[in-house]
């Protein structure tokens, strides 16, 4: 061969590798661009591009819940309802309205093994207790802990009603003749929430009520006194359920 056609060739070759590279780097532009704009790796990609998807969780934050609570304390069961927002990722607000039973701490109830009717020796009155509650709730350990255990503090203030009716009249007829009583009320309590569906709530907590009626109702016969109840609240486990959006 030739030494003027090797020199030839050569150049042929050398100008299609110049014009390739030229091409490559035309095409690698916008990679580069979308790159230095986002702030993430210098990494090429070839090919479409796409952008970052985001969670259902971040489009919709789900600052608003309502609930059902489930009440449970040596007083007997109750149930409620639940209203909830969020102020911030740690912070919420909520209100609460329940219905549950109270008793005398004096009271002791027995069977009868014939009937199977259970009755207690000296109650007088019967009590059930709606207190209407407005709180605040604080988000614990929110960097430290995975997303799907959300433990919390919580205090709550609000009136109280007390339904007073009488116990030696059956229980539906006694609703009838009975009389409500107002005073005050207060919880502070501890608890948190589980899953990681934010849609969805379930958690449970452990609170203590404070509802004080000064001025006492009768509540039971102890033979040479009657015995007036003053405190109408004590520990209850609340566990609730229910959806936000």
């Amino acid at each position: 061969m030739k030494k003027g056609s090797t020199g030839k060739q050569s150049m042929k070759y050398h100008k299609k590798i110049f014009q390739l590279t030229i091409l490559l780097f035309c095409l690698c532009l916008p990679v580069i661009g979308q790159t230095n704009t986002t702030g993430s790796d210098s990494t090429m990609v070839f090919g479409s591009l796409k952008l970052p998807q985001h969670s259902q969780t971040d489009s919709h934050p789900f600052v608003n819940s309502m609930g059902i609570n489930l009440l449970v304390s040596t007083n007997g069961f109750g149930l409620g309802g639940v209203y909830r927002h969020e102020y911030s990722d740690d912070l919420a607000g909520f209100i609460d309205l329940s219905i549950s039973e109270a008793k005398d701490d004096n009271e002791i109830t027995f069977i009868d093994p014939y009937t199977g009717y259970a009755f207690t020796p000296g109650k007088i009155n019967r009590f059930l207790l709606f207190p209407f509650m407005v709180g605040v709730e604080k988000r614990l350990f929110k960097d430290d802990i995975l997303d799907n255990f959300r433990p919390f503090i919580d205090a709550a203030v609000g009136p109280t009603a007390i339904l007073v009716f009488p116990y030696e009249m059956e229980y539906f007829t006694a609703l009838g003749h009975g009389h409500f009583q107002y005073t005050g009320a207060a919880y502070v309590g501890f608890g948190a929430y589980f899953g990681g569906e934010r849609s969805n709530i379930m958690g449970i907590s452990m609170r203590y009520y404070y509802i004080p009626y000064p001025k006492g109702i009768e509540s039971f016969d102890i033979g040479s006194q009657i015995s007036n109840k003053t405190q109408f609240g004590g520990f209850y486990i609340t566990m609730v359920f229910g959806n936000a959006w």
